[in-house]
């Protein structure tokens, strides 16, 4: 779908893209078929998509995977997804026995995905539907508006997918693939790469959608990791820990676990791991975190 197509469309249907929801739609055929080949889809992935839009990269999801399920909250919309790709919304209550059953087809010509398409606010059935997402990938434009609480809320424990493609704003992504010591580390970072490694990103120049953000965008790609950091048990603690420890991040870190943990065990704990009483969060790594969360619990 070119610029122009997806300016005639709007007009047509008189759309008025909505700031707050954080509409701005990718149009560049060469950064959606990037995003597409980050995700290496193969013909039996199953991929998630939270807010399709106009379904440009929802096509070519379609082309490749075996099964979409597209999530999108703005009726208008889905009512032209529908028409789109020849099917019908769903609602949470008939989507579980619609991934269960038989694949439903598009009716569009050379295609042969399943593909489903639910009208709802992404973050809220991600928090209230406890669905298995492991053997799924999740590749999206995702809105700007709640892109962080959906990473984090998706990302988290064994449920998650196994791989991440996503498009954010431009300091989202550098806070997702920030190390220890950087300046855009903190609590976003860990809590996605406790379980998640960051593989790759590139950015995405402002004019590549309609309307033009004000800000820079990039794509994300994070990897589930292998094998837990944490047994599932100690994750409220990393959790609590992490932001603790960034809820001033010009203080020193121990001084602000005292609200939380006996000063005793916290000084053991700091010199076991021979972590400085005077550092900050931003100055611990991953794995210290990890470790300091082990000893805490």
């Amino acid at each position: 779908m070119t610029l122009t197509e997806m300016r005639s469309l709007l007009a047509k249907r008189d759309i008025q893209l909505t700031r707050s929801l954080g509409q701005n739609f990718l149009h560049d055929g060469n950064q959606l078929r990037r995003i597409v080949d980050k995700a290496e889809i193969m013909p039996a992935d199953k991929i998630l998509e939270i807010g399709p839009g106009l379904g440009p990269l929802t096509e070519l999801l379609l082309e490749k995977a075996g099964e979409v399920l597209s999530i999108e909250m703005d009726a208008r919309l889905v009512d032209f997804l529908c028409e789109r790709f020849g099917t019908e919304e769903r609602n949470a209550d008939l989507l579980t026995g619609a991934l269960a059953g038989p694949p439903e087809k598009t009716s569009e010509p050379n295609r042969s995905s399943a593909f489903h398409l639910l009208h709802d606010d992404a973050l809220g059935f991600l928090k209230r539907e406890a669905r298995d997402w492991s053997d799924w990938k999740l590749v999206a434009n995702l809105p700007y508006s709640v892109a962080s609480p959906i990473l984090v809320e998706l990302a988290a424990g064994p449920r998650a997918p196994k791989l991440i493609v996503a498009t954010v704003q431009l300091e989202v992504a550098k806070r997702l693939m920030a190390q220890a010591d950087d300046y855009n580390y903190g609590v976003l970072t860990l809590l996605v790469q406790i379980d998640f490694e960051p593989r790759d990103w590139f950015k995405i120049p402002p004019e590549c959608f309609f309307p033009s953000p004000d800000v820079d965008s990039a794509c994300v790609c994070l990897v589930r990791r292998a094998t837990p950091l944490l047994p599932e048990n100690l994750r409220a603690t990393f959790v609590k820990i992490v932001k603790r420890g960034f809820s001033q991040r010009r203080k020193m870190m121990l001084k602000l676990l005292k609200q939380d943990w006996a000063a005793d065990k916290l000084a053991a704990a700091f010199a076991e791991l021979k972590i400085s009483p005077q550092e900050r969060a931003e100055k611990l790594s991953l794995e210290q975190f990890v470790e300091l969360t082990k000893l805490l619990t």
